[in-house]
């Protein structure tokens, strides 16, 4: 891990689940950092979703825990290899408990996205960009 990580901490009602839907999108749970209390899931090797319940979420704050189900306090954009691997992870949420397309999937031609919510209705949104298609190339 690099001095500059990125570490989203994330409330989760229910850790098991959370974990297994994490698991199927692709991402690597560290047992180092995991408990009863908090799944560390490793996107990439700088870039890590800690699942934490309620509870313990609750005192890292004296705010009230949003219901995401209902609120929205961030979008987490995540890039992908292909516009493929984008439709990939969106039809893995969808199959693995999330929900596939919570907004209208975007194609702007150069840049591709879609999004998924994960049991606890926050918002991913998968996306994919050619680099060539800013100057007018294909790709």
């Amino acid at each position: 891990m690099s001095a500059k990580s990125i570490f989203i901490n994330l409330p989760v009602r229910d850790l098991a689940k959370s974990t297994a839907f994490y698991e199927a999108l692709g991402f690597t749970k560290n047992d180092m950092f995991s408990d009863d209390k908090a799944s560390s899931m490793m996107w990439s090797e700088n870039i890590v979703v800690m699942l934490l319940v309620r509870d313990y979420y609750s005192t890292f704050t004296t705010k009230p825990i949003a219901d995401a189900h209902n609120t929205s306090a961030m979008l987490i954009a995540l890039s992908q290899d292909s516009r493929e691997a984008v439709d990939a992870i969106v039809e893995k949420a969808g199959a693995n408990g999330g929900q596939a397309d919570v907004r209208a999937p975007q194609d702007l031609g150069f840049m591709y996205g879609r999004s998924f919510a994960d049991p606890d209705g926050n918002v991913f949104e998968p996306m994919w960009m050619n680099p060539a298609g800013f100057d007018g190339g294909e790709g």
